[in-house]
């Protein structure tokens, strides 16, 4: 990777041989396993050529046309190219491309929004909110009263009569509509409806299916939220980041929210990288990617109910699955760390209605990633194979070896970055 080669031969007295070798390393790990951790991608070259830019040596607080530093007219450039690419490619009236991480974007929507102490409803972390959503390890379980609404336990859909019952009994302040592993689309028109109907603020945290909203593979909640909450990783194929879509009324207070209430100078480097990823996100080529993702998606979805895994909500609509690994004789954590070892990369995650305390029973994962590598339908199942044979082996089995290599063959086809 050109990044690595540039640490290993840098001017004289600037080389760093120990991080060098770390980027090297790192490199090897990516394109030698499977990666299937649903919020992960691979960028461009482009938008990782952004990143490593001179812009990462800018201080630039504020907005464009109104910095707190001076010399910034080629990012006041950079921030109002990404801001036009944003609002065009989501049809939203205003985006925002400061926030650090898809978190820091749910407490600007907070800030804009509510008042500490104010009622919130939002999906259950064990089955799939995110930490904004109301842990008490985080910000929103400390500041805000959270209500948690669930899936059905048969079907593992969002219950979404429960959802309106919550909301006429609790009547919250805001309505947030998201999840980290619900594999499903989500009926963004009938969360408005809940929400008119009580009087609140309906905030969608899509930082999972945003990418999929860009290529036309997924519904866009753009016209039924009033704040839209994203990461610009994950599927979208941008750097790691946020950013917040909303109408012209709302504009002013989501900025004030970003700068100057929770955060400070924005990472412009980061900003060009965001503009970039937008740039490719409008072409006809990401839409064929996007739909790709999903195909994927439920093929890998199928291959792996085949083999003996529960697929809940029986598929996905999206990039994502969440199974139990159970009737492989492992659970979550169990079957990451063998899977792991394996090479096939992804995360445990809790399932809905499972064991007290929201253990993670589950596996979640994803078809972003080994999608840009150009991996198909075949391919998929063969993961599906390879994922069975790792849990019934388990780590120490003689094969162990030998799946590890076949892994390695399969992804040595697909390298992420040209050499």
């Amino acid at each position: 990777m050109a990044v690595v080669r540039g640490l290993e031969t840098d001017v004289p007295g600037r080389q760093d041989p120990e991080i060098a070798g770390l980027l090297a390393a790192e490199a090897e790990r990516q394109e030698g396993a499977l990666q299937l951790i649903a919020a992960e991608n691979f960028t461009s070259p482009a938008v990782l050529a952004a990143l490593g830019s001179p812009l990462a040596n800018k201080y630039a607080e504020g907005y464009p046309g109104a910095r707190h530093h001076g010399g910034c007219e080629i990012v006041d450039a950079v921030e109002r190219v990404a801001i036009d690419r944003a609002r065009s490619l989501f049809g939203a009236a205003h985006a925002n491309v400061q926030p650090h991480s898809g978190s820091s974007a749910v407490l600007a929507a907070y800030a804009a929004l509510l008042r500490p102490g104010d009622t919130v409803l939002a999906l259950g972390l064990p089955h799939g909110g995110h930490l904004t959503h109301g842990s008490p390890s985080n910000f929103s379980g400390r500041w805000f009263d959270f209500v948690s609404y669930g899936v059905d336990a048969e079907s593992g859909l969002i219950d979404y009569e429960q959802v309106r019952t919550l909301a006429r009994t609790h009547r919250p302040k805001a309505v947030v509509c998201g999840s980290i592993s619900y594999p499903r689309h989500i009926d963004y028109a009938a969360f408005r409806e809940v929400a008119d109907e009580v009087g609140a603020s309906l905030i969608a945290d899509a930082a999972h299916p945003i990418g999929l909203v860009a290529g036309g593979a997924a519904p866009s909640p753009v016209p039924y939220a009033d704040i839209v909450c994203a990461t610009t990783h994950k599927v979208l194929r941008g750097p790691r980041g946020g950013m917040i879509l909303c109408g012209a009324e709302l504009a002013e207070r989501v900025d004030r929210a970003v700068f100057p209430f929770s955060q400070g100078g924005a990472q412009m480097n980061s900003v060009a990288a965001k503009a970039v990823a937008f740039g490719e996100a409008a072409a006809p080529a990401f839409d064929v990617y996007a739909h790709q993702v999903v195909d994927n998606a439920r093929v890998l979805a199928h291959a792996l109910e085949e083999e003996g895994f529960t697929v809940t909500t029986g598929g996905t609509d999206t990039h994502l699955i969440t199974v139990d690994p159970g009737p492989l004789g492992a659970d979550g954590r169990a079957a990451k760390t063998r899977l792991a070892a394996a090479g096939i990369v992804l995360d445990c995650c809790a399932l809905p209605h499972g064991d007290a305390g929201g253990d993670a029973r589950g596996l979640r994962l994803g078809t972003a990633a080994v999608t840009t590598q150009g991996m198909g339908e075949k391919e998929m199942g063969r993961i599906a194979e390879f994922m069975a044979r790792a849990l019934r082996a388990g780590v120490t089995d003689t094969g162990g070896a030998d799946l590890r290599e076949r892994v390695r063959e399969l992804t040595a086809g697909f390298p992420p970055y040209p050499r």
